[in-house]
């Protein structure tokens, strides 16, 4: 990534004249952009999609940065990509299509419960890509991990006697306690489809695709679309706005801060500290509309 960067900060200062302040808040974009890339465990700058940078850009406005200021980060993204096409180091430029209201703060979106349930109703374990589906769905709702996290997953990271999960590496290596369908869920994927979905002795993958290797992250996005539109459910769909409902969910039902961002795996208690305040502003809105005398 380091050669690509160089390469559009010198274009920056030499093509388009860059003054330092503005060759300075570029960087300050595109680091949180990369730390955001490496947290995914995204290595390629390159092969991006739009789905990528969307995430990204509904992290900022979850931990309660301004439109204006999510807006100014798609511009950054979006002039880097823009040199990379004109360069030829890249055909299509993944933020085509993404656009930022200046004005307002971008309220992330969250499913209702009755949304997820419909969600996690579809895959049906009739067959072993269903009840891999089916686990892999229960899986993420019940840890709000990161679907980097989810296909990074090894057999030796579940322990369904103590009903918890391992995941993440690093300062975001953590174990999510699991419900009792999660555990069913993976205990069934374990016994009865892992064995015929795995061709080696020793693919170690929790979860694998009709290859026998691990699953991707593109294959899981596919899968949650078509789950999606098994369901009939309009909202659009992603494994960030499952996160984001993970966390809205627990918060408005009493969990703490400081736990959920043990359980997030958040760095920064700002970022959980901005679940939280949409947490809150959905009560009171529940509130307002709700009450009688509201």
């Amino acid at each position: 990534m380091e050669e690509y960067m160089t390469g559009f900060f010198t274009f920056l200062k030499k093509e388009k004249g860059a003054t330092a302040s503005t060759m300075e808040s570029y960087r300050r974009d595109l680091n949180g952009y990369l730390c955001f890339l490496a947290k995914e465990q995204i290595d390629d700058l390159l092969g991006v999609d739009s789905e990528t940078v969307e995430q990204y850009l509904s992290e900022l406005s979850a931990v309660g940065k301004a439109g204006t200021t999510v807006a100014r980060n798609l511009s950054s993204i979006r002039s880097m990509y823009h040199y990379f096409v004109e360069k030829g180091l890249l055909q299509k430029d993944p933020t085509l299509g993404l656009h930022i209201d200046r004005g307002e703060k971008k309220t992330p979106k969250i499913l209702t419960n009755l949304e997820v349930e419909l969600l996690l109703e579809q895959p049906k374990s009739i067959d072993s890509k269903g009840c891999r589906d089916k686990a892999m769905l229960e899986l993420l709702y019940a840890t709000g991990m990161r679907v980097s996290e989810l296909i990074a997953l090894n057999v030796e990271d579940v322990n369904l006697q103590e009903r918890y999960i391992q995941c993440g590496e690093g300062e975001h290596k953590r174990k999510i306690p699991l419900y009792e369908t999660a555990v069913y869920c993976l205990s069934e994927y374990l016994k009865k489809a892992r064995p015929y979905l795995v061709y080696r002795f020793d693919e170690y993958s929790l979860f694998v695709n009709c290859k026998g290797g691990r699953f991707s992250r593109q294959g899981f996005w596919k899968l949650l679309k078509h789950y999606q539109n098994m369901a009939g459910l309009k909202k659009e769909i992603t494994p960030q706005i499952l996160r984001q409902s993970f966390a809205i969910h627990l918060l408005e039902n009493g969990a703490d801060v400081r736990s959920m961002q043990q359980l997030m795996g958040h760095v920064s208690s700002a970022t959980t500290q901005g679940y939280a305040r949409i947490a809150k502003e959905r009560i009171r809105d529940v509130y307002h509309r709700t009450h009688p005398r509201a």
